[in-house]
Protein backbone atom coordinates (compact mmCIF):
# COMPACT_ATOMS: atom_id res chain seq x y z
CA UNK A 1 0.00 0.00 0.00
CA UNK A 2 1.17 3.33 -0.68
CA UNK A 3 1.08 6.34 1.98
CA UNK A 4 2.93 10.04 1.43
CA UNK A 5 3.63 12.17 4.59
CA UNK A 6 5.55 15.61 4.53
CA UNK A 7 8.41 17.21 5.55
CA UNK A 8 10.97 19.49 4.81
CA UNK A 9 14.46 20.12 3.00
CA UNK A 10 16.49 23.22 4.18
CA UNK A 11 19.79 24.21 2.33
CA UNK A 12 21.15 27.14 2.98
CA UNK A 13 18.07 29.50 3.74
CA UNK A 14 15.97 28.31 1.20
CA UNK A 15 13.32 25.57 2.12
CA UNK A 16 11.64 22.90 0.32
CA UNK A 17 8.49 21.05 0.72
CA UNK A 18 9.81 17.07 0.38
CA UNK A 19 7.12 14.44 -0.42
CA UNK A 20 7.84 11.02 2.12
CA UNK A 21 6.20 8.60 -0.50
CA UNK A 22 6.14 5.07 0.91
CA UNK A 23 5.28 1.46 -0.53
CA UNK A 24 4.81 -1.18 1.41
CA UNK A 25 4.48 -4.39 -0.51
CA UNK A 26 5.27 -8.54 -0.46
CA UNK A 27 8.70 -9.16 -0.66
CA UNK A 28 11.81 -8.87 1.68
CA UNK A 29 13.87 -5.72 0.34
CA UNK A 30 14.50 -2.12 0.96
CA UNK A 31 15.00 1.08 -1.17
CA UNK A 32 15.52 4.05 -0.44
CA UNK A 33 15.58 6.91 -3.26
CA UNK A 34 15.65 10.55 -3.41
CA UNK A 35 19.21 12.39 -2.85
CA UNK A 36 19.81 11.65 1.03
CA UNK A 37 22.59 11.94 2.76
CA UNK A 38 24.77 9.02 5.00
CA UNK A 39 22.35 9.91 8.17
CA UNK A 40 18.94 9.35 6.08
CA UNK A 41 20.28 5.95 4.90
CA UNK A 42 21.20 5.12 8.62
CA UNK A 43 17.36 6.30 9.47
CA UNK A 44 16.06 2.34 8.38
CA UNK A 45 17.68 1.28 11.53
CA UNK A 46 16.35 3.75 14.13
CA UNK A 47 12.73 4.03 12.86
CA UNK A 48 12.85 -0.13 12.98
CA UNK A 49 13.69 -0.10 16.12
CA UNK A 50 11.48 2.79 17.01
CA UNK A 51 8.15 1.67 15.71
CA UNK A 52 8.57 -1.92 17.61
CA UNK A 53 9.40 -0.06 21.28
CA UNK A 54 6.56 1.52 20.16
CA UNK A 55 4.19 -0.88 20.74
CA UNK A 56 3.62 -2.02 16.95
CA UNK A 57 5.38 -4.55 14.99
CA UNK A 58 7.28 -3.34 11.82
CA UNK A 59 6.24 -4.59 7.92
CA UNK A 60 8.96 -7.57 7.09
CA UNK A 61 7.99 -7.09 3.35
CA UNK A 62 9.54 -4.96 0.74
CA UNK A 63 9.50 -1.21 1.54
CA UNK A 64 10.30 1.62 -0.85
CA UNK A 65 10.71 5.10 0.60
CA UNK A 66 11.16 7.94 -2.10
CA UNK A 67 11.99 11.62 -1.02
CA UNK A 68 10.64 13.79 -3.67
CA UNK A 69 11.90 15.91 -5.35
CA UNK A 70 14.12 13.23 -6.16
CA UNK A 71 16.83 15.73 -7.70
CA UNK A 72 16.62 17.52 -4.60
CA UNK A 73 19.24 17.31 -1.94
CA UNK A 74 18.78 16.31 1.42
CA UNK A 75 20.40 15.70 4.76
CA UNK A 76 20.00 15.34 8.13
CA UNK A 77 18.07 13.28 10.74
CA UNK A 78 14.75 15.28 10.46
CA UNK A 79 12.67 12.99 7.84
CA UNK A 80 13.01 10.13 10.48
CA UNK A 81 9.29 10.84 11.80
CA UNK A 82 7.90 11.58 8.26
CA UNK A 83 9.17 7.86 7.19
CA UNK A 84 8.36 5.93 10.74
CA UNK A 85 4.33 7.48 10.47
CA UNK A 86 4.75 6.73 6.71
CA UNK A 87 5.43 2.99 6.63
CA UNK A 88 3.20 2.43 9.47
CA UNK A 89 0.36 4.56 7.36
CA UNK A 90 1.58 2.56 4.54
CA UNK A 91 0.91 -0.92 6.41
CA UNK A 92 -2.30 -0.28 7.90
CA UNK A 93 -1.12 1.12 11.67
CA UNK A 94 -3.24 4.05 11.46
CA UNK A 95 -5.19 5.61 9.15
CA UNK A 96 -4.44 7.88 6.38
CA UNK A 97 -7.01 10.70 7.18
CA UNK A 98 -4.88 13.84 8.68
CA UNK A 99 -1.33 12.83 7.12
CA UNK A 100 -2.23 15.70 4.16
CA UNK A 101 -2.27 18.17 7.56
CA UNK A 102 0.50 18.42 8.71
CA UNK A 103 4.36 18.33 8.27
CA UNK A 104 5.91 15.48 10.34
CA UNK A 105 9.53 16.81 11.30
CA UNK A 106 12.30 15.12 13.85
CA UNK A 107 14.95 12.53 14.68
CA UNK A 108 13.64 9.44 16.54
CA UNK A 109 15.54 8.03 19.30
CA UNK A 110 15.90 4.15 19.15
CA UNK A 111 13.56 4.02 22.16
CA UNK A 112 10.81 5.93 20.20
CA UNK A 113 11.44 9.59 21.63
CA UNK A 114 11.66 12.49 19.12
CA UNK A 115 14.66 14.22 19.33
CA UNK A 116 15.21 17.88 18.07
CA UNK A 117 16.71 18.87 15.12
CA UNK A 118 17.95 22.15 13.63
CA UNK A 119 16.16 24.47 11.10
CA UNK A 120 12.71 23.92 12.71
CA UNK A 121 11.46 27.81 12.43
CA UNK A 122 12.00 28.33 8.51
CA UNK A 123 10.86 25.14 7.99
CA UNK A 124 7.77 26.47 9.97
CA UNK A 125 7.59 29.23 7.93
CA UNK A 126 7.09 27.09 5.35
CA UNK A 127 4.58 24.76 6.21
CA UNK A 128 2.21 28.12 6.37
CA UNK A 129 3.31 29.77 3.08
CA UNK A 130 2.09 25.71 1.92
CA UNK A 131 -1.09 25.91 3.39
CA UNK A 132 -0.52 22.96 5.97
CA UNK A 133 -2.71 23.06 9.15
CA UNK A 134 0.02 22.82 11.06
CA UNK A 135 3.45 21.09 11.93
CA UNK A 136 4.64 18.18 14.78
CA UNK A 137 7.55 18.58 15.86
CA UNK A 138 9.89 17.35 18.90
CA UNK A 139 9.06 18.99 21.75
CA UNK A 140 12.23 21.00 22.07
CA UNK A 141 11.36 22.38 18.83
CA UNK A 142 8.04 23.59 19.90
CA UNK A 143 8.90 26.94 21.23
CA UNK A 144 10.89 27.58 17.93
CA UNK A 145 8.11 26.68 15.67
CA UNK A 146 5.34 28.12 17.70
CA UNK A 147 7.10 32.00 16.47
CA UNK A 148 5.14 31.21 13.36
CA UNK A 149 1.16 32.77 13.88
CA UNK A 150 -1.62 30.88 12.22
CA UNK A 151 0.03 27.36 12.29
CA UNK A 152 -0.77 24.83 15.06
CA UNK A 153 2.14 23.73 15.98
CA UNK A 154 2.39 20.30 18.15
CA UNK A 155 5.01 19.44 20.12
CA UNK A 156 5.83 15.67 20.88
CA UNK A 157 7.12 13.56 23.38
CA UNK A 158 7.22 10.15 21.49
CA UNK A 159 6.61 7.90 18.08
CA UNK A 160 3.63 6.64 19.69
CA UNK A 161 2.01 10.36 20.70
CA UNK A 162 2.46 11.10 16.91
CA UNK A 163 0.37 7.93 16.08
CA UNK A 164 -2.30 8.47 18.65
CA UNK A 165 -3.21 11.72 17.59
CA UNK A 166 -3.13 10.84 13.98
CA UNK A 167 -5.17 8.40 14.89
CA UNK A 168 -7.50 10.85 16.73
CA UNK A 169 -6.70 8.32 20.12
CA UNK A 170 -5.46 11.54 21.82
CA UNK A 171 -5.92 14.84 21.33
CA UNK A 172 -3.72 17.81 21.75
CA UNK A 173 -3.82 21.54 22.53
CA UNK A 174 -1.24 23.59 20.00
CA UNK A 175 1.35 25.55 20.98
CA UNK A 176 0.62 29.25 21.22
CA UNK A 177 3.35 32.04 21.59
CA UNK A 178 2.58 35.77 21.48
CA UNK A 179 5.18 36.62 20.14
CA UNK A 180 5.25 40.62 19.53
CA UNK A 181 4.36 40.18 23.07
CA UNK A 182 7.31 37.92 23.78
CA UNK A 183 9.94 39.80 22.05
CA UNK A 184 9.48 43.26 23.38
CA UNK A 185 9.26 42.06 26.92
CA UNK A 186 12.75 39.83 26.32
CA UNK A 187 14.45 43.13 24.90
CA UNK A 188 13.60 44.93 28.04
CA UNK A 189 16.70 43.10 29.86
CA UNK A 190 19.61 45.26 30.20
CA UNK A 191 22.87 43.94 29.18
CA UNK A 192 25.48 42.92 31.88
CA UNK A 193 28.03 44.86 29.45
CA UNK A 194 28.23 48.47 29.87
CA UNK A 195 30.36 51.92 29.03
CA UNK A 196 29.76 53.04 32.34
CA UNK A 197 32.26 50.37 33.19
CA UNK A 198 35.05 51.79 30.99
CA UNK A 199 36.83 54.65 32.45
CA UNK A 200 38.41 57.50 30.38
CA UNK A 201 39.11 56.85 26.87
CA UNK A 202 36.47 59.63 25.82
CA UNK A 203 37.86 59.60 22.12
CA UNK A 204 37.39 56.24 21.72
CA UNK A 205 34.04 55.96 23.36
CA UNK A 206 33.22 58.82 20.98
CA UNK A 207 34.44 57.16 18.14
CA UNK A 208 32.56 53.52 19.19
CA UNK A 209 29.11 56.19 19.11
CA UNK A 210 29.70 57.27 15.20
CA UNK A 211 30.78 54.05 14.54
CA UNK A 212 26.83 52.34 15.92
CA UNK A 213 25.48 55.18 14.87
CA UNK A 214 26.12 54.91 11.26
CA UNK A 215 26.97 51.42 10.80
CA UNK A 216 30.40 51.52 10.57
CA UNK A 217 33.09 49.81 10.42
CA UNK A 218 35.82 50.39 13.08
CA UNK A 219 39.05 49.19 14.12
CA UNK A 220 41.17 50.30 17.41
CA UNK A 221 44.72 50.33 17.37
CA UNK A 222 46.77 50.85 20.63
CA UNK A 223 49.32 48.48 23.11
CA UNK A 224 47.81 45.36 25.38
CA UNK A 225 45.70 46.24 28.07
CA UNK A 226 44.35 49.76 26.48
CA UNK A 227 40.72 48.29 27.10
CA UNK A 228 40.33 47.42 23.04
CA UNK A 229 38.07 44.26 23.44
CA UNK A 230 36.40 45.85 26.51
CA UNK A 231 34.66 48.47 24.54
CA UNK A 232 34.02 46.33 21.67
CA UNK A 233 31.96 43.97 23.78
CA UNK A 234 30.60 46.99 24.87
CA UNK A 235 29.40 47.72 21.21
CA UNK A 236 25.87 46.00 21.28
CA UNK A 237 24.86 47.92 24.74
CA UNK A 238 24.47 51.08 22.31
CA UNK A 239 22.92 49.74 19.09
CA UNK A 240 19.89 50.20 18.11
CA UNK A 241 17.20 47.25 18.85
CA UNK A 242 16.68 44.55 16.89
CA UNK A 243 13.21 45.03 15.41
CA UNK A 244 10.57 41.85 14.86
CA UNK A 245 11.70 41.35 11.03
CA UNK A 246 15.26 41.52 11.91
CA UNK A 247 15.26 39.36 15.00
CA UNK A 248 13.18 36.50 12.77
CA UNK A 249 15.63 36.81 10.03
CA UNK A 250 19.06 36.24 12.79
CA UNK A 251 16.56 33.38 14.44
CA UNK A 252 16.44 31.48 10.93
CA UNK A 253 20.40 31.83 10.41
CA UNK A 254 20.95 30.26 13.86
CA UNK A 255 17.77 27.90 13.59
CA UNK A 256 19.70 26.37 10.49
CA UNK A 257 23.02 26.58 12.16
CA UNK A 258 21.69 24.47 14.86
CA UNK A 259 22.58 27.18 17.32
CA UNK A 260 19.77 27.67 19.35
CA UNK A 261 19.16 26.90 22.67
CA UNK A 262 16.61 24.31 23.87
CA UNK A 263 13.34 25.99 24.28
CA UNK A 264 14.08 29.25 23.01
CA UNK A 265 12.20 30.95 20.23
CA UNK A 266 13.72 34.10 19.01
CA UNK A 267 17.16 35.94 19.25
CA UNK A 268 16.13 39.11 21.04
CA UNK A 269 19.60 41.04 21.34
CA UNK A 270 22.15 42.09 18.60
CA UNK A 271 24.38 39.11 17.99
CA UNK A 272 28.18 39.60 19.22
CA UNK A 273 30.51 36.94 17.55
CA UNK A 274 34.16 37.09 18.36
CA UNK A 275 35.76 34.08 16.57
CA UNK A 276 39.85 33.45 17.28
CA UNK A 277 42.28 34.04 15.08
CA UNK A 278 43.00 30.17 14.36
CA UNK A 279 39.81 29.85 12.45
CA UNK A 280 40.02 28.52 9.57
CA UNK A 281 38.33 30.07 5.84
CA UNK A 282 35.25 27.74 6.10
CA UNK A 283 34.01 28.69 9.55
CA UNK A 284 34.28 31.94 8.93
CA UNK A 285 32.45 32.59 5.96
CA UNK A 286 30.34 29.02 6.14
CA UNK A 287 30.39 25.89 3.73
CA UNK A 288 31.57 23.00 4.47
CA UNK A 289 30.38 19.04 3.11
CA UNK A 290 27.15 20.12 4.63
CA UNK A 291 26.75 23.95 3.75
CA UNK A 292 26.40 25.70 7.14
CA UNK A 293 26.58 29.25 7.82
CA UNK A 294 30.03 30.30 10.00
CA UNK A 295 30.53 33.17 11.91
CA UNK A 296 29.73 35.92 9.27
CA UNK A 297 26.30 34.96 9.08
CA UNK A 298 26.01 34.46 12.48
CA UNK A 299 26.67 37.90 13.19
CA UNK A 300 24.40 38.72 10.80
CA UNK A 301 22.63 42.38 12.34
CA UNK A 302 24.88 42.20 14.77
CA UNK A 303 28.55 42.75 15.38
CA UNK A 304 31.92 40.70 14.22
CA UNK A 305 34.53 40.86 16.70
CA UNK A 306 38.24 40.05 14.95
CA UNK A 307 40.80 40.75 17.95
CA UNK A 308 44.37 41.32 17.33
CA UNK A 309 43.54 41.18 13.23
CA UNK A 310 46.78 40.76 12.00
CA UNK A 311 47.39 37.50 13.95
CA UNK A 312 44.45 35.99 11.44
CA UNK A 313 45.38 34.23 8.57
CA UNK A 314 46.13 36.56 5.54
CA UNK A 315 44.21 34.60 3.09
CA UNK A 316 41.30 33.79 6.06
CA UNK A 317 40.77 37.96 6.39
CA UNK A 318 41.09 38.58 2.16
CA UNK A 319 37.63 36.00 2.25
CA UNK A 320 35.98 38.86 4.21
CA UNK A 321 36.38 41.73 1.42
CA UNK A 322 33.59 40.67 -0.33
CA UNK A 323 30.31 39.93 2.47
CA UNK A 324 31.77 43.67 3.53
CA UNK A 325 31.06 44.82 0.75
CA UNK A 326 27.77 43.09 -0.48
CA UNK A 327 26.26 42.21 2.70
CA UNK A 328 25.82 38.75 1.85
CA UNK A 329 27.78 35.55 0.76
CA UNK A 330 27.29 32.80 -1.84
CA UNK A 331 29.01 29.86 -1.46
CA UNK A 332 29.75 27.89 -4.32
CA UNK A 333 30.61 23.80 -4.28
CA UNK A 334 30.57 21.09 -6.72
CA UNK A 335 27.30 19.69 -5.18
CA UNK A 336 25.66 23.05 -4.01
CA UNK A 337 25.58 26.78 -4.09
CA UNK A 338 24.04 28.73 -1.49
CA UNK A 339 23.50 32.00 -0.26
CA UNK A 340 23.70 33.35 3.71
CA UNK A 341 23.07 36.91 4.53
CA UNK A 342 26.29 38.92 6.52
CA UNK A 343 25.04 42.06 7.12
CA UNK A 344 26.99 42.67 10.42
CA UNK A 345 29.24 45.57 11.66
CA UNK A 346 33.00 44.80 11.60
CA UNK A 347 35.23 45.82 14.84
CA UNK A 348 39.13 44.65 15.20
CA UNK A 349 41.65 45.73 17.69
CA UNK A 350 45.47 45.60 16.73
CA UNK A 351 48.57 45.63 18.07
CA UNK A 352 50.70 48.41 16.72
CA UNK A 353 53.28 45.98 15.75
CA UNK A 354 54.68 42.86 16.97
CA UNK A 355 56.20 43.93 20.34
CA UNK A 356 52.73 45.64 21.12
CA UNK A 357 54.07 49.09 22.77
CA UNK A 358 54.56 51.00 19.43
CA UNK A 359 53.71 54.64 20.39
CA UNK A 360 53.12 53.92 24.15
CA UNK A 361 54.43 56.44 26.16
CA UNK A 362 54.97 54.18 29.46
CA UNK A 363 56.93 51.15 27.60
CA UNK A 364 60.14 51.06 25.12
CA UNK A 365 59.43 49.69 21.41
CA UNK A 366 61.62 47.48 20.16
CA UNK A 367 60.44 47.05 16.71
CA UNK A 368 62.05 48.16 13.77
CA UNK A 369 59.86 50.90 11.26
CA UNK A 370 60.48 48.14 8.77
CA UNK A 371 58.80 45.43 11.18
CA UNK A 372 55.95 47.70 11.92
CA UNK A 373 55.10 48.04 8.04
CA UNK A 374 55.56 44.97 8.15
CA UNK A 375 53.40 43.78 10.91
CA UNK A 376 50.16 46.25 9.65
CA UNK A 377 50.70 45.03 6.34
CA UNK A 378 49.15 42.42 7.51
CA UNK A 379 46.05 43.81 7.50
CA UNK A 380 45.76 44.77 2.76
CA UNK A 381 44.75 47.67 1.66
CA UNK A 382 41.47 46.42 0.07
CA UNK A 383 40.17 45.36 3.76
CA UNK A 384 41.08 48.50 4.60
CA UNK A 385 39.36 50.21 2.71
CA UNK A 386 36.33 48.50 3.62
CA UNK A 387 36.97 49.59 7.31
CA UNK A 388 35.35 53.17 7.87
CA UNK A 389 37.19 54.31 11.42
CA UNK A 390 40.50 53.77 12.60
CA UNK A 391 41.13 54.83 16.14
CA UNK A 392 44.16 54.91 17.62
CA UNK A 393 44.02 53.99 21.81
CA UNK A 394 46.23 54.63 24.50
CA UNK A 395 46.36 53.24 27.77
CA UNK A 396 44.59 55.24 30.69
CA UNK A 397 47.25 55.22 33.75
CA UNK A 398 47.00 53.96 37.17
CA UNK A 399 46.81 57.38 38.68
CA UNK A 400 43.64 58.81 36.33
CA UNK A 401 41.39 55.82 36.90
CA UNK A 402 41.48 56.05 40.52
CA UNK A 403 40.79 59.88 39.94
CA UNK A 404 37.87 59.21 37.28
CA UNK A 405 34.02 58.88 38.38
CA UNK A 406 31.62 56.91 36.92
CA UNK A 407 31.25 57.32 32.89
CA UNK A 408 28.38 57.82 30.85
CA UNK A 409 26.25 54.81 30.74
CA UNK A 410 25.48 52.71 27.48
CA UNK A 411 21.50 53.71 27.83
CA UNK A 412 22.20 57.86 27.36
CA UNK A 413 24.76 57.04 24.49
CA UNK A 414 22.26 54.65 22.99
CA UNK A 415 19.59 57.16 23.28
CA UNK A 416 22.05 59.54 20.94
CA UNK A 417 22.43 56.23 18.16
CA UNK A 418 18.84 55.29 18.19
CA UNK A 419 17.76 59.50 17.26
CA UNK A 420 20.75 59.61 14.37
CA UNK A 421 19.56 55.93 12.65
CA UNK A 422 15.58 57.33 12.80
CA UNK A 423 17.07 60.35 10.51
CA UNK A 424 18.58 57.51 8.37
CA UNK A 425 15.85 55.66 7.93
CA UNK A 426 13.66 58.53 6.72
CA UNK A 427 16.52 59.63 4.45
CA UNK A 428 17.06 56.24 3.02
CA UNK A 429 13.24 55.29 2.96
CA UNK A 430 13.47 55.14 -1.18
CA UNK A 431 16.17 53.28 -1.14
CA UNK A 432 16.14 48.92 -1.04
CA UNK A 433 18.12 47.51 1.26
CA UNK A 434 20.14 50.73 2.61
CA UNK A 435 18.96 51.56 6.43
CA UNK A 436 22.50 53.36 7.49
CA UNK A 437 25.15 55.72 6.19
CA UNK A 438 27.71 52.74 5.81
CA UNK A 439 25.32 51.77 3.29
CA UNK A 440 25.45 54.63 1.15
CA UNK A 441 26.73 54.05 -2.60
CA UNK A 442 28.98 56.58 -4.42
CA UNK A 443 25.29 58.29 -5.91
CA UNK A 444 24.27 58.22 -2.80
CA UNK A 445 27.29 60.29 -1.33
CA UNK A 446 26.69 63.00 -3.93
CA UNK A 447 22.55 63.25 -2.94
CA UNK A 448 22.95 62.91 1.00
CA UNK A 449 26.82 63.60 2.03
CA UNK A 450 27.93 66.80 -0.22
CA UNK A 451 29.95 69.11 2.17
CA UNK A 452 29.29 73.04 1.78
CA UNK A 453 32.42 74.57 0.09
CA UNK A 454 34.60 75.39 3.32
CA UNK A 455 34.12 71.88 4.15
CA UNK A 456 35.48 70.72 0.79
CA UNK A 457 38.74 73.11 0.69
CA UNK A 458 39.41 71.76 4.01
CA UNK A 459 38.99 67.99 3.11
CA UNK A 460 41.43 68.72 -0.19
CA UNK A 461 44.09 70.45 2.58
CA UNK A 462 43.65 67.31 4.73
CA UNK A 463 43.82 65.20 1.94
CA UNK A 464 47.22 66.93 0.75
CA UNK A 465 48.91 67.24 4.23
CA UNK A 466 48.57 63.57 5.44
CA UNK A 467 48.65 62.32 2.08
CA UNK A 468 45.73 60.30 2.46
CA UNK A 469 44.91 57.48 -0.43
CA UNK A 470 41.83 58.37 -2.28
CA UNK A 471 40.45 55.39 -0.64
CA UNK A 472 39.84 57.58 2.24
CA UNK A 473 38.06 60.37 0.44
CA UNK A 474 34.52 58.48 0.19
CA UNK A 475 35.00 57.02 3.80
CA UNK A 476 35.19 60.42 5.34
CA UNK A 477 32.29 61.85 3.55
CA UNK A 478 29.97 58.60 5.22
CA UNK A 479 31.34 59.31 8.60
CA UNK A 480 31.20 63.14 8.41
CA UNK A 481 27.46 62.29 7.02
CA UNK A 482 27.07 60.13 10.66
CA UNK A 483 28.47 63.05 12.76
CA UNK A 484 26.28 65.71 11.41
CA UNK A 485 23.38 63.23 11.95
CA UNK A 486 24.30 62.85 15.34
CA UNK A 487 24.11 66.75 15.85
CA UNK A 488 20.36 67.23 14.00
CA UNK A 489 22.55 68.74 11.11
CA UNK A 490 21.31 68.82 7.89
CA UNK A 491 24.65 69.90 6.03
CA UNK A 492 28.17 68.69 6.69
CA UNK A 493 30.06 71.57 8.46
CA UNK A 494 33.83 71.56 9.10
CA UNK A 495 34.26 70.13 12.09
CA UNK A 496 32.48 67.22 11.09
CA UNK A 497 34.91 66.77 8.13
CA UNK A 498 37.42 67.56 10.67
CA UNK A 499 36.53 64.62 13.29
CA UNK A 500 36.13 61.80 10.05
CA UNK A 501 39.71 62.99 9.28
CA UNK A 502 40.74 62.39 12.46
CA UNK A 503 38.96 58.92 12.39
CA UNK A 504 41.95 57.54 9.06
CA UNK A 505 45.10 57.60 10.50
CA UNK A 506 46.11 54.29 9.25
CA UNK A 507 45.90 55.78 5.56
CA UNK A 508 48.42 57.99 6.23
CA UNK A 509 51.72 56.79 4.69
CA UNK A 510 53.96 58.37 7.42
CA UNK A 511 52.11 56.59 9.74
CA UNK A 512 54.71 54.10 11.16
CA UNK A 513 56.90 56.59 10.95
CA UNK A 514 55.18 59.05 13.41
Amino acid sequence: MLSKTYCAAVNGLSVNTVTVEISVEPGQKFILSGLGDEAIRESFGRITTAVGYSGFKFPQKSIIINLSPANLRKEGSAYDLSMAVGVMAADDDLPHTHLHEYMLVGEVGLDGRLKPVAGILPMAILARKEKFKGIIVPRENAREAAVVNNLEVYGMDTLLQVVQFLSDQITAEPLVVDTRKLFYQQQLEASDLDFADVKGQESVKRAMEVAAAGGHNIIMIGPPGSGKSMMAKRLPSILPPLSLAESLETTQIHSVAGKLGTNQSLIYQRPFRAPHHTISQVALVGGGISPQPGEISLAHNGVLFADELPEFNKSTLEVLRQPLEDRKITISRAKYTTEYPCSFMFVASANPCPCGYYGDATHNCVCTPGQIHRYMSKISGPLLDRIDIQCEIQPVSTESLSQLGKAEPSSEIRKRVIAARKIQEERFKPYKDVHCNAMMNEKMLHEFAEPDEESVKMLRMAMEKFKLSARAYSRILKVSRTIADLEGCECIKMNHIAEAVGYRNLDRSDWAER
